[in-house]
């Protein structure tokens, strides 16, 4: 039996949507023994069959992007717009792996004397700890690559925001996906989390969520020479020259850093504007943010939504100090835990608004003089996950990317995650890639055949 009951809050107006189990180490672990025993069984599913039961699941997912968005925006507080994209990428992504299922090749090696082969084989149960910044999309990186390669999954989801989670699987049992291979459990990351990483039957863990339980999690997984992917923090920068359209980056910026109120560990958090323009991009960013549209996340034009609870929004203005404030948004008020789009100048280097991750729409704009600058300013962070370089020079722009330490940028654009394409991090942001091609690999044991011929 459940160790207790917990209580899942709309952040919009505070309302309790429902009680939801929290789940103990025993029944994590009798969970984790039927992900165990499945596993046999769901890696010798032919490659065709397993293909079409992913694309299956993908259809089904499909057929409720509606139900599941409006089931995000009353659990998580994401606006409809981004909660109808977030149940369209689970979809996408399923679709996406469905199609490497039979493509899971290994390698015909020359070598002397006989034949050499490789293969492609699943690492067993995979733990995916999803955090409740974007349940949806996140959760299906991990599962949709790793149910692709063979592997089974035990998925567990922020206390927070488990009810997408839980939906998503009942659709997967729908079309024929065994429960023992995708099973989803909830309760605390101190019970449920700690369970299936210190479990040595459990191959792999997928953790999305802060550094700090990010450097536990390798600690323990260590002991076991266990394999993680780590999706962890922070503090990207976007850098706007002079030679930019400043119209487009200024228009642009609120949605880098505010989309989902900041909660977000690819926000740019961080401006940094060539000095000789800093004036003009910011009455223009000046003018964007006071026409972002914060407001009930139901409304089909609303563009940012509330903070995710209480606690989070004291964090979050713990970090704002009202006499570097240049400008703020609109927020409503009364219940819900809202926040304004809040801009910050005169901010030093040093100041832990410009060095640690808010997670809130909380946004620095700093001068700088000279590429040289831009660059090291961009790389004075522990993290390096994501960042923008808006300028209509491409040598510059290569040039810049090519300087900054960071797994996704762009140029001319916010953009930082595509299905197609790998999604991680450098230093205190992660380890290993998600998404893309390659991530079915992160899920697999290579394994080396030499055949003698001279026998």
């Amino acid at each position: 039996m459940p160790i207790g009951m917990f209580e899942v809050i709309n952040p919009s107006n505070e309302q309790v949507l429902r009680e939801v189990a929290a789940h103990s180490e025993a029944e994590t672990f009798e969970v984790i023994t039927r992900a165990s025993d499945a596993f046999s069984r769901w890696r010798k599913v032919a490659p065709g069959q397993r293909a079409n039961l992913l694309r299956a699941f993908a259809d089904n997912v499909g057929r409720h992007i509606e139900e599941l968005a409006l089931l995000e925006v009353a659990n998580s507080g994401h606006t409809l717009t981004n909660a109808r994209w977030e149940a369209g990428n689970v979809r996408d992504v399923l679709n996406y792996y469905a199609g490497s299922v039979e493509r899971l090749t290994g390698k015909q090696i020359p070598v002397a004397n006989g034949i050499d082969i490789t293969f492609k084989e699943p690492i067993g149960v995979v733990g995916i700890i999803v955090p409740w910044n974007f349940p949806m999309p996140i959760a299906s990186w991990g599962f949709a690559p790793a149910l692709a390669a063979g592997c089974t999954v035990v998925l567990k989801p922020a206390e927070a925001t488990p009810l997408t989670a839980m939906r998503i699987a009942e659709l997967a049992y729908e079309v024929g996906i065994p429960h023992d291979v995708f099973q989803v459990i909830t309760g605390s990351g101190r019970v449920v989390g700690e369970a299936l990483v210190h479990d040595d039957r459990v191959r792999k863990i997928v953790f999305t969520g802060s550094t700090e339980v990010g450097i536990h999690i390798q600690r323990a997984a260590a002991k076991q020479v266990k394999r993680v992917t780590l999706e962890l923090g922070g503090k990207s920068a976007n850098i706007v020259f002079k030679d930019a359209d400043l119209e487009k980056a200024a228009a642009s910026a609120p949605y880098a850093v505010f989309d989902n109120a900041g909660q977000d560990c690819c926000a740019r958090s961080r401006i940094l504007v060539e000095k000789s323009a800093y004036d003009d991009f910011l009455n223009l960013f000046s003018d964007a943010v006071k026409k972002l549209r914060v407001k009930d996340p139901l409304s089909e034009d609303s563009e940012m939504g509330p903070l995710i609870s209480a606690f989070h929004r004291e964090s979050v203005a713990s970090f704002v100090d009202e006499s570097l404030v240049l400008f703020k948004g609109s927020a409503p008020t009364g219940k819900g835990f809202w926040y304004p789009p809040t801009v910050l100048g005169g901010v030093n280097p040093g100041h832990r608004l410009f060095r640690d991750e808010v997670f809130g729409p909380v946004v620095t704009v700093t001068a700088f003089e000279s590429e040289s600058e831009a660059i090291s300013l961009a790389n004075d962070s522990d993290y390096g996950l994501s960042g923008s370089i808006w300028t209509s020079n491409l040598g510059k722009a290569i040039r810049v990317a090519q300087g900054i330490e960071s797994g996704n940028l762009s140029v001319n654009s916010n953009s930082s995650v595509r299905y197609s394409t790998p999604f991680g991090g450098y230093k205190r942001s992660g380890l290993g890639r998600e998404l893309g091609p390659d991530a079915t690999d992160s899920f697999c044991e290579i394994k080396n055949v030499f055949i003698n011929t001279e026998i």
